[in-house]
């Protein structure tokens, strides 16, 4: 009971995301399981490298995401590991992201999967793709900031 209360326990995190797009706002959602999927997720046996998000007929889809069979059930009671689920969000939110996501041409992209006071929680991003040079200059800016706190420590 008392895990429950504390705060949130990251269990998968998207870190590749950040280098290919840009982020332009984040979003909490919940997400729709089966029980295997959430006895697999705890143990921490999720994917949301190539996953992405969908809007289809007013709804929010997670599409792509690896979720691992649960091992100590059967064969028979388990999940499809890449299976389409459906990300719970307030209306009001998905009618601001469909009319982002058509009109701007941006795409909803899972930053990171989490347990919030017992509940499986999803981080997606509204992100704008990244161009190489864009993604050149973040890297010289990340060593330019290492080289600046390594000369700072000496002094």
């Amino acid at each position: 009971m008392s895990d429950k209360n504390e705060g949130y326990k990251v269990v998968s995190d998207n870190r590749q995301a950040r280098y290919l797009y840009e982020i332009l706002e984040t979003y909490e959602a919940g997400i729709q399981l089966t029980g295997t999927e959430v006895k697999s997720i705890r143990a921490g046996k999720v994917n949301l490298q190539d996953g992405y998000a969908l809007l289809r007929d007013g709804e929010v889809w997670l599409i792509n995401a690896h979720i691992s069979p649960y091992t100590a059930s059967g064969q028979y009671f388990n999940h499809e590991p890449r299976r389409t689920r459906k990300l719970l969000l307030h209306r009001e939110q998905i009618r601001k992201l469909i009319g982002k996501v058509e009109q701007q041409g941006l795409t909803l992209v899972p930053l990171k999967m989490y347990l919030k006071r017992g509940w499986v929680k999803v981080s997606i991003a509204l992100a704008k793709g990244k161009k190489i040079h864009d993604k050149r200059e973040d890297i010289k800016k990340r060593q330019d900031q290492r080289e600046m706190q390594r000369a700072m420590k000496s002094y």
